[in-house]
């Protein structure tokens, strides 16, 4: 059994709901002996986007502490989880490569090479995040008028904003809104000319719930029903998190490779005398541009109710 111990400077709420405090943490060994429980190890768990880096190093230092007692007390204590909630893309406000750092530090102060401990980590959503991409439509739009006396657009005309409904929402693929504070952004799968105007818009889910809002304060061209919008770096707690809410359909994953990759593993994949065979069969899948300057191309899936 591995005792998980709550991060003391970490903002997540889970690290408090699923992780013993420091004080409890001799009381719990004690009744894990006498039910002859044999605790092999400490796991913690920081959480997303933490911006203390300090954090990881005090719950390895409490790690540590606990390692002592457990091995007081009569218990093989060998294993070390540090862990998920590490960043996979380059924006991070935090980047992998500092925490990286900073853990390694405290690992070398507190669990020096040669102590006889496993290091684990929970690497997900560091591995994950950049390998799907997001396609969905819009299905509903509205222009609102904005009551803001004495203001008026360059046009002469009252402002307003535009207000564009998804086939996914907040309570299924964008979820992270919710539970991590992130701010969707989206990529116009129709490319846009300079001339065209920007109007203040916002983005919904398809759910009449004032919560299922993925993103506002946004300036983007003016969009129609049907257009199709792309969301980079969804790969991580999206399409498993999906609900059926108000009878919406799982997402439909996509495989989408470039031309460039699809030639150069054709050739070292397929015999020769299949490569005709399977031309009608097998096709590099097109997201509505190519990728040439790169090999691959992450998933791509698409709410299954709006295609």
């Amino acid at each position: 059994m591995v005792l998980h111990i709550a991060a003391e400077d970490s903002p997540s709420r889970l690290s408090f709901k699923f992780g013993a405090s420091l004080k409890s943490c001799r009381h719990l060994l004690e009744n894990a002996k006498r039910s002859h429980m044999e605790v092999v190890g400490v796991s913690f768990h920081v959480g997303t986007g933490c911006p203390d880096l300090q954090a990881y190093t005090q719950s390895i230092a409490d790690a540590r502490l606990v390692f002592e007692m457990g091995t007081e007390l009569g218990h093989r204590m060998h294993i070390l989880d540090l862990g998920g909630g590490f960043p996979g893309l380059e924006g991070a406000k935090v980047r992998f490569e500092e925490i990286c750092s900073v853990i390694n530090s405290a690992l070398d102060l507190y669990f020096p090479e040669g102590c006889g401990v496993d290091i684990l980590a929970e690497l997900g959503r560091y591995y994950v995040t950049s390998a799907f991409t997001l396609a969905v439509s819009i299905i509903a739009k509205k222009e609102v008028l904005l009551d803001q006396p004495g203001r008026e657009e360059e046009s002469g005309s009252t402002p307003k904003t535009i207000v564009y409904h998804l086939g996914e929402g907040v309570y299924g693929i964008f979820n992270s809104v919710l539970f991590d504070n992130t701010c969707p952004t989206p990529i116009l799968q129709k490319k846009s000319s300079m001339e065209q105007p920007l109007y203040s818009s916002s983005l919904w889910g398809p759910v009449v719930d004032g919560c299922d809002c993925i993103a506002e304060g946004l300036w983007l061209p003016q969009l129609h029903v049907g257009d199709w919008l792309v969301f980079e770096n969804m790969g991580a707690y999206t399409v498993g998190m999906g609900s059926l809410l108000e009878g919406a359909q799982t997402c439909r994953v996509t495989y989408a490779m470039s031309r460039v990759a699809w030639e150069a593993l054709r050739g070292q994949l397929l015999p020769a005398e299949q490569d005709e065979d399977t031309e009608g069969m097998c096709k590099p899948l097109s997201c509505g541009w190519e990728i040439t300057d790169t090999l691959c191309v992450g998933p791509v899936f698409t709410p299954a109710s709006i295609m």
